[in-house]
């Protein structure tokens, strides 16, 4: 046997935060160390940050990370490490790993296939290195090999496929593998979004199988840079079987997972395989060096999993933690002294307070009370909290706001729910300033407004009035106002600008209401594990969605206004997302939801298609939003749209001719 103990890490890493990135990779390094790893696979563009966007075109960006890659170099004694950052050559940015040996870099592999679609632009900054090709680079007074290169390590062969190399149809690890890789190395900076990591395990597990090697896979983790959330989740598999599995949405900064492979093993499943056809001609894109592997001995290694991966609760649990950890990232790296929520008492905003409060009850579970506050050490005035409770509420404050519309259901509703999470919980009679407003172009006008002719704009100036306390209340406690519009309020406009959608960051923009009312009802019955149930919810799960911004006769609820919500999401998936036209959608939904007449259908598709291409403005204007859901509608990181357009006139006008016809 020639056992080796490999390693992967991921990393929580900030754009340009060139000494905390440094530390976390050195501490990554020395707990690879006290595993007795020996080669060690950091995530892709670690040194930098994945997220630079634009800063990738400064020359001091790529200049930087190197020296910082210098000062790596020397912490890698005794270690195989795998470091990413970005590369210029021949007046081209590349996005490469270097490979380190023993205080040695040996040189930059770089990136052949870039990831370009939904979230990702690295083709903005970044060029395809072509398939077995290398260069030499000049850099630091040194010249590196560059390109399309593998690595033999005392005689133990290493490649890479950096992140979106192995998600393609002719990935590199093929050719790795009849170059004789013994180890491929995937560095990625995969994005969360439901059921993603199903997808990363197949292709680890199966390219460990095909290529018959062994497979090491790091990724980033929590909110980098703002928007993407990444879920960790280190595998490492060898001859198609897993050996490891790292934990997901840890609220630290290093997590490190190891296992031990046996390069003979491999190397004989290989030369069993009838169809494996060895290539000879590797020495151009070759490069040798050197590494003492230690002595390893054989250790039973179960996989630890946590319970809840493979429960029946798997969305609403990757929901809470992405969310719940993204929203802690955002606050200690934006230097936020918390969170404002304007607390309506119905679902949305609701959701976004207990995610606020479930993230300090995770991070504390997790961590432990000082080294959670630790990361908050910018704060003075929360170190003395003595437990999550008392964290949760320094951390979010909860604003009612109420005008003549509201009730004393929403009052009561909101008031249990800040309770419950252990929330501050402020009320606000916001009437009188919305009733100046109204008196004032009254005056203006020469005319009183009423609901008959003046609904929209009576409904939409009671939102917006209520924006300005909630703004006042976050600055004077330098907290984060947070947004609480939801993707399927996005998708029809269904949202005040400047009211409702009023905050610094807009946390649910990426998720559809059914979900969410889905989720709160399971936080009320079932709740995350180690955490618990949520009953004190079912004040606002008991409810009909209603805005409350008409006089209460009016019995206002979002889904008369609008439609029912599981019909509009499935709409808007099929016209969205499948890009489906008009008449295609209605017969889609037809069969799907048969309980409605094709005329009722008919009117809330039409509704659909004129209140999507009227409201791309207001998409436009959303705070930032997380993405969690490969269906999202945020203009900028998934979903274009012409802010104005034609409002598929001619589509519609199919679509009515068509019904006509069906019910003629």
């Amino acid at each position: 046997m020639q056992l080796i103990r490999v390693a992967a890490a991921v990393l929580n890493q900030t754009p340009l935060a060139w000494d905390a990135n440094l530390a976390h990779i050195r501490a990554a390094l020395e707990e690879a160390r006290r595993q007795e790893a020996s080669i060690v696979c950091l995530p892709e563009l670690c040194i930098t940050g994945y997220g630079c966007e634009d800063a990738f075109h400064a020359a001091g960006t790529w200049r930087t990370a190197f020296r910082v890659l210098e000062e790596i170099v020397p912490h890698t004694r005794g270690l195989v490490v795998s470091l990413g950052l970005p590369l210029l050559f021949n007046s081209a940015l590349y996005n490469t790993a270097c490979l380190v040996a023993d205080g040695r870099i040996l040189g930059f592999t770089a990136k052949q296939f870039l990831a370009g679609d939904g979230i990702h632009y690295e083709p903005r900054w970044f060029k395809p290195w072509p398939a077995g090709r290398r260069a030499e680079v000049d850099v630091g007074g040194h010249t590196y090999p560059l390109g399309d290169l593998h690595y033999s390590v005392s005689g133990v062969k290493i490649g890479f496929e950096i992140c979106e190399d192995a998600w393609v149809a002719n990935r590199p690890g093929s050719d790795l593998a009849t170059a004789g890789a013994d180890i491929i190395l995937n560095p990625s900076a995969s994005h969360f979004a439901f059921g993603k990591i199903d997808v990363r395990r197949r292709f680890v597990l199966e390219g460990s199988r095909a290529f018959n090697l062994s497979y090491v896979y790091s990724n980033l983790l929590g909110n980098e840079a703002g928007r993407i959330v990444y879920d960790g989740g280190a595998l490492v598999a060898s001859a198609g079987t897993l050996l490891a599995a790292g934990p997901r949405f840890s609220f630290a900064d290093v997590q490190v997972t190891s296992a031990t492979i046996d390069i003979d093993t491999t190397r004989m499943t290989q030369a069993r395989t009838g169809s494996y056809r060895p290539e000879f001609e590797d020495s151009a894109t070759c490069v040798h060096g050197t590494c003492d592997f230690p002595v390893v001995e054989p250790r039973s290694e179960p996989i630890a999993q946590a319970a809840w991966e493979t429960g029946p609760w798997v969305k609403q649990e990757e929901f809470t933690r992405a969310i719940a950890l993204a929203l802690f990232d955002y606050e200690r790296k934006s230097r936020s002294r918390g969170f404002v929520v304007s607390l309506s008492g119905g679902a949305d905003s609701a959701a976004v307070s207990a995610l606020v409060a479930m993230g300090v009850r995770l991070g504390v579970q997790e961590l432990g009370r000082e080294p959670y506050l630790e990361k908050l050490a910018y704060w003075p005035e929360i170190q003395a909290a003595a437990d999550d409770r008392q964290i949760v509420y320094q951390v979010l404050t909860c604003v009612y706001q109420a005008t003549r519309n509201s009730g004393p259901v929403t009052r009561n509703a909101a008031r249990a729910v800040a309770t419950s999470l252990g929330a501050v919980f402020l009320e606000l009679d916001v009437d009188a300033l919305v009733q100046g407003y109204i008196g004032l172009i009254e005056k203006a006008l020469d005319r009183p407004l009423d609901w008959k002719t003046d609904d929209l704009a009576l409904q939409n100036i009671q939102a917006r009035g209520r924006a300005p306390s909630v703004w006042l209340l976050a600055n004077l406690r330098g907290a984060l106002l947070l947004a609480t519009s939801n993707r399927s309020e996005a998708a029809v406009g269904y949202a005040t600008m400047d009211g409702d959608t009023a905050g610094g960051l807009s946390p649910i923009a990426g998720i559809d209401k059914a979900f969410i009312r889905q989720w709160l009802r399971w936080l009320q019955e079932q709740g995350p594990a180690g955490l618990g149930s949520w009953p004190e919810v079912e004040a606002v799960t008991a409810q009909a969605p209603t805005a409350e911004l008409r006089p209460q006769e009016a019995h206002q609820t979002d889904e008369a206004d609008l439609m029912p919500y599981e019909l509009l999401d499935a709409i808007e998936r099929a016209a969205i997302r499948d890009k489906r036209s008009p008449l295609e959608v209605y017969k889609l939904v037809r069969l799907q939801f048969a309980q409605y007449s094709p005329r009722q259908l008919v009117t809330w598709v039409e509704r659909f298609f004129r209140l999507w291409s009227r409201n791309q403005w207001k998409r436009e204007r959303y705070a930032p939003s997380f993405h969690v859901d490969d269906e999202n509608l945020d203009p900028k990181t998934w979903c274009r749209w012409p802010i104005l357009s034609g409002g598929f006139e001619r589509e519609l006008a199919e679509l009515r001719a068509h019904t006509e016809r069906e019910t003629s």
